[in-house]
């Protein structure tokens, strides 16, 4: 018998010491304690992890949980360990020795008791190995945990190719998913129903507005003046903050010049060593530093709930990527500031690390490989046979998947009766080259956001597919208008809108979409084959441009 909606609210209490729920969180709980699949959009902050905690706890067996960062795994788990007064999570990759490992796969298969793991923490490429899927094969899993999950969608801002080999993992297991993410517009949490194998998933999604963030940018010409807006700004606003950098390099600079002023600055970058990043890591999290500047690498998984401003002084690849690291600042809800500083000389910088074109060698290889067997074969044995480099192998395998050349089922890979390898290697460049699209689009929609004289905030939520008044109020461009004696608040957008936000439309060359925001005479629509298109409102209602699906 599934436990009741009182079972949890006990184990919550219990264990966690947890006597109320947050918005969405009992809903996702009853859910995949009852057997449903669960695909959970909250903002960081909302209590993401209490979603498959309070039910791994409740149900009988153990909770297998992916994480993409093992820092982030090291807090979740000591969270759980912490709560309950014993060793009830295991974290599990290269670096632990063996001895660690059997103590994991020893606590996992005994009977429920207070000696018993009750959760797995494990990197996708882990459970690629096969000899770890065995291993959990073999035991009683009560959930499959997907966190980040939308590294799994070639949609989403952090697409990983490891992770489009979790669908194996949720097959093999045969347990409910519960796939947890801050950031996910509606085409991604499609993406990541489709790549998850989920059936009719429960999906929660608490909205998007963090009304206390205050957003604002300012757009220069020259580098150095952008240089100098940034440090001192940082210098003066109020502390703990974050500064993103588009990279490692720049960690450093303005990471120097900063403690040159006199604050208390450190460069964060997946260059540094493991001990520094860790100890950063730490010092930030306990207000040792004033600032940390940093790449995308710092971020997953801090559970800060004091910073006070988030300035970029590199525009991001996507709205996805800024609304995330965004998300980073204000968890106490109190007025955060929110600054991007933006050349459009920049972009190129995005652009380069977008471009990457698939080893077409390679490519042939790993086709070659799976097509010479009439059974299907294993990733892990595929990757021993052609000495590829995990990350590298898993893109590869993924191109060749998606792309529709090879299949994947339980037992592993099999070439498509009737492709060759010219054929497999060409579908895959050409999927290749549609993400590129993709990609760039994204970076379309970021150089909107940071050029438009609108209202930033319904820019946002427009683009993650909820509806927000005109003008919130609390932007530059509102406060700007107000200052100009414009009516601020709902209203009716003086863009006409012919087709309602989220509504499917096709275009004649571009295929089906689905229309995302409208701004400026403008509307924007996410095409399944191209991304992100904007278009003049006044040419698709004259031309006909667009037809509802």
């Amino acid at each position: 018998m599934s436990p009741s909606r009182a079972d949890l609210q006990r184990t919550a209490s219990e264990v966690f010491g947890w006597e109320d729920f947050r918005p969405g969180q009992l809903e996702a709980m009853e859910a995949a304690v009852n057997g449903r699949d669960v695909i959970c959009v909250m903002p960081t902050g909302a209590g993401k992890s209490a979603v498959y905690q309070v039910p791994a706890m409740a149900l009988e067996g153990t909770a297998v949980v992916i994480s993409p960062l093992i820092a982030l795994q090291r807090d979740q788990a000591d969270g759980i360990n912490e709560a309950t007064g014993a060793t009830r999570a295991y974290v599990l990759n290269s670096a632990q020795p063996q001895g660690y490992w059997d103590e994991a796969w020893a606590a996992a298969s005994r009977a429920e008791g207070p000696e018993k793991a009750k959760f797995l923490f494990l990197g996708p490429e882990q459970v690629a190995r096969e000899e770890v899927l065995d291993q959990l094969r073999g035991l009683k899993v009560s959930l499959v945990v997907i966190d980040e999950a939308h590294c799994v969608s070639a949609w989403g801002h952090d697409f990983r190719p490891d992770y489009l080999q979790l669908d194996q993992l949720v097959r093999a297991l045969g347990k409910p998913v519960v796939a947890l993410t801050a950031t996910a517009a509606p085409p991604v949490r499609a993406e990541i129903g489709e790549q998850l194998g989920m059936s009719s998933p429960q999906e929660i999604s608490l909205g998007f507005d963090r009304p206390n963030l205050h957003l604002a940018a300012a757009r220069y010409e020259d580098a150095e003046d952008k240089r100098r807006a940034v440090l001192e700004q940082a210098g003066t606003l109020e502390f703990p903050g974050l500064v993103y950098v588009a990279t490692r390099k720049e960690t450093e600079e303005y990471a120097e010049a900063l403690q040159e002023a006199g604050l208390r600055a450190d460069a964060y970058h997946a260059g540094r060593s493991h001990e520094d990043r860790h100890r950063i890591h730490e010092q930030f999290l306990s207000d040792e530093l004033d600032i940390v500047v940093a790449t995308t690498a710092f971020g997953m998984g801090i559970d800060k709930p004091n910073v006070r401003f988030v300035v970029h002084a590199d525009i991001p690849d996507s709205i996805d990527s800024y609304y995330q690291e965004i998300g980073r600042g204000g968890r106490d809800g109190e007025p955060t500031e929110i600054f991007l500083h933006y050349r459009a000389e920049d972009l190129g910088i995005r652009r380069f690390f977008a471009a990457k074109a698939p080893d077409e060698e390679a490519l042939v290889r790993l086709f070659r490989a799976v097509k010479k067997r009439s059974e299907p074969v294993s990733a892990a044995e595929l990757r021993d046979e052609l000495d590829l480099n995990p990350r590298r192998f898993a893109s590869l395998l993924g191109l060749l998947e998606q792309s529709g050349s090879v299949t994947v089922s339980e037992d592993g890979y099999l070439a498509r009766d009737g492709v060759g390898a010219k054929t497999a290697v060409k579908s895959a460049v050409e999927f290749s080259e549609q993400r590129q699209n993709i990609e760039e689009s994204r970076l379309e929609m970021m150089r909107q956001f940071a050029e438009t004289s609108e209202c930033r905030r319904r820019l946002l939520l427009n683009y993650f597919g909820e509806d927000a008044p005109d003008m919130c109020g609390y932007c530059d461009n509102c406060e700007r208008a107000e200052a100009d004696g414009e009516e601020l608040g709902p209203g009716e957008s003086e863009t006409p809108q012919p087709f309602p936000l989220q509504s499917g439309v096709v275009h004649a060359e571009w295929g089906p979409g689905t229309v995302m925001s409208y701004e400026d005479e403008t509307v924007t629509v996410l095409f399944e084959s191209e991304g992100y298109k904007t278009l003049s409102v006044e040419l698709v209602l004259e031309k006909g441009l667009l037809e509802p699906a």
